[in-house]
């Protein structure tokens, strides 16, 4: 859904008449098939030139291409998700059991569309340079896609794999500390702003010849078009008019689970191995009274 999301951007951080096209594309987007391009143009007091201008900004050859792209990118949404809106899935004064029933949904939903969006090849490229990183593997991310990480560095580290999370303050001074054949990953949803961490890493850590992971939404942003190793989150939500991140988040996870569980498979037999008997030597506190998760 990259264009849907270009044009949510758009429309917030645009004040000229591409803020206008985008907003009435999206308002309009159930029945935009409707409309002529003159039409469009009247509805938002441009010209077809405009529109055509518009189409190419946005790398299309013109507003056909542009258009057909949009429509399928319509199609796909209305026979993947439901009618819940991921940026308020629930209202006010909404029961418990509905706002479990739609959070639910909506959760899976992204779960299905992340597997969707996985290029098994470039998960591959992700395994590989982890597994044959030099030295250091770090993870830049501005909160909570930094908090999320301690979850995959918790699994790894399960397996004798040893990630670092950047702090905040200390991102640049990791980032500068890299050298050739260690592996950075760089999580965030936008993508877009150069002067931004983790973004604003990339070319001092392409310097170093660091190898790159970027986790990251679907559109044409800056981090797709610096690195050659990016996986793609699944979401449909707005940058700022939303309840929470539930659906960016729980693709982000399942990007980390998809990458930790890769990284155990290529050496299943050993892994498990080193992962129980870890478990068994440090992990002796834990106790189960229930029959069906207690150790023999």
């Amino acid at each position: 859904m990259a264009l849907i999301e270009e044009l949510e951007e758009i429309s917030v951080t645009e004040t000229n008449a591409k803020k206008y096209i985008a907003e009435f594309l999206l308002k309009e987007k159930e029945h935009i098939g409707n409309y002529s391009m003159q039409q469009i143009a009247d509805q938002t007091f441009t010209s077809k030139s405009t529109l055509f201008r518009f189409a190419q900004s946005l790398n299309y050859s013109g507003w056909k291409e542009f258009m057909q792209t949009f429509l399928e990118e319509i199609t796909y949404v209305n026979k993947h998700y439901s009618d819940i809106d991921p940026n308020l899935p629930f209202l006010a004064g909404e029961s418990t059991d509905s706002i479990i029933e739609k959070l639910t949904e909506i959760q899976i939903e992204s779960l299905r569309n992340t597997a969707d969006l996985v290029d098994i090849s470039i998960l591959n490229m992700a395994v590989d340079r982890i597994l044959n990183a030099n030295k250091h593997i770090i993870l830049f991310g501005i909160s909570p896609n930094n908090l999320m990480g301690e979850l995959l560095r918790r699994k790894l580290e399960s397996i004798g794999i040893i990630l670092t999370i950047a702090n905040t303050d200390e991102g640049g001074s990791l980032a500068t500390a890299m050298d050739k054949g260690d592996c950075a990953i760089l999580v965030s949803y936008s993508g877009n702003n150069s002067s931004r961490e983790p973004m604003r890493f990339v070319d001092i850590l392409k310097k170093n010849h660091v190898n790159l992971i970027a986790i990251t939404s679907s559109e044409d942003n800056y981090l797709r078009k610096n690195v050659d190793c990016c996986l793609t989150i699944s979401s449909r939500e707005k940058l700022y008019s939303k309840i929470g991140n539930f659906t960016t988040e729980e693709s982000i996870i399942h990007i980390f689970n998809l990458i930790y569980a890769s990284c155990f498979a290529r050496n299943f037999i050993h892994n498990y191995e080193y992962k129980v008997k870890n478990s068994e030597n440090f992990e002796y506190r834990r106790n189960a009274s229930m029959f069906n998760i207690k150790e023999k």
